[in-house]
């Protein structure tokens, strides 16, 4: 992984009263929402031109916590993320480009 960003989402995040009320985890949603578009400012795409390919969840996310995310480019054109929280992988998604699935 050559590249990469630190997210954090804080505990007044407007997300968090509903996903869940005394229970607050980071949708995943709002973490590849997040990823993408630091993936596409710090390689100069366009939000439109990725679409996720594949995305799995594997620890929750807390208000607070710093998510590091690191990418890299993957076999067939795929870019490939690892998300971490503490050096623990919280969750990986590979993202296409334009049309592919």
């Amino acid at each position: 992984m050559a590249e990469g960003a630190i997210l954090t989402f804080p505990a007044d995040h407007p997300a968090f009263p509903g996903h869940f009320p005394g229970d607050p985890v980071v949708p995943g949603a709002l973490l590849l929402d997040e990823a993408l578009a630091a993936v596409c400012a710090a390689r100069g795409l366009s939000y439109e031109a990725l679409q996720v390919h594949s995305a799995k969840f594997v620890h929750p996310v807390r208000p607070g916590q710093d998510v590091e995310v690191r990418w890299g480019d993957a076999p067939a054109g795929l870019l490939d993320l690892q998300f971490l929280v503490g050096g623990r992988p919280v969750a990986h998604a590979t993202l296409a480009a334009g049309g592919s699935s």
